[in-house]
């Protein structure tokens, strides 16, 4: 398997900067990192993980062997320094995104407007929704930045509320908007519809296990002119 793809990481000790790094992988391997406590940095022409800065050796050396064993723990190749190598695989478990992407897999299969009006609901319900959720943490994350005594925390706490005030109200409108249009709408989508598994009395083909219609056939790409032909003109 070739070294590009993203089931590869190196995670070491730079020998220049003295940094821990972590290079390679995949979105998935990213947020492996960072829930282990990796800082994501990203370049111009390049985006790595780091330790955070602060960090005994010692300290560091823990966070790469956390990172090593999770990694491994899901399938990744993980190259590392001797001193990160662990046989130690932690277990995993849902992450609250995985979670809300649940939403996505629900539309993906979502047959009429009613179903598609149920998932926004958890994205939009005032009480207890996805994005009132979304809400409260940034005020909760103000809150802790009020009181955590550098000259800029202010401001943050203050942009963060304007986050939580302006764009999650905005987001919020429009997607209770939609929800209330689907909700209205009674109408199965034209192009879903449930499986029956059912073969209709009219079916010719005797090997027929439902009644969907075949999916639609990709047609070839066009083959190129051959060599030396000449182009008509329009």
């Amino acid at each position: 398997m070739p070294r590009t793809t993203g089931r590869f990481l190196d995670i070491r000790r730079d020998p220049h900067s003295d940094e821990v790094l972590a290079r390679g992988g995949d979105a998935e391997a990213h947020s492996i990192l960072q829930r282990a406590g990796f800082v994501a940095v990203v370049r111009l022409h390049e985006g790595y993980h780091r330790a955070p800065a602060g960090l005994t050796e010692d300290e560091e050396s823990r966070l790469a062997v956390d990172a090593v064993g999770r990694l491994r723990a899901v399938g990744y190749h993980v190259d590392c320094d001797e001193r990160f190598d662990t046989e130690a695989r932690p277990a995993a478990y849902p992450t609250l995104g995985a979670s809300v992407s649940h939403l996505a897999e629900r539309l993906r299969e979502a047959t009429d407007t009613a179903e598609a009006a149920d998932v926004l609901t958890e994205l939009t319900a005032p009480h207890d929704g996805v994005l009132a959720g979304f809400k409260e943490t940034l005020g909760a994350l103000a809150q802790f930045f009020d009181g955590l005594g550098d000259a800029s925390d202010p401001y943050t706490a203050g942009r963060l509320r304007y986050l939580a005030d302006e764009y999650v109200r905005i987001i919020h409108s429009d997607l209770a908007h939609t929800r209330e249009r689907l909700a209205d709408r009674h109408a199965p989508h034209p192009g879903r519809r449930a499986c029956t598994e059912q073969v209709p009395d009219h079916e010719t083909e005797r090997s027929a296990v439902c009644a969907c219609p075949p999916p639609p056939r990709a047609l070839p790409a066009p083959a190129p002119p051959p060599v030396g032909a000449t182009r008509l003109r329009r």
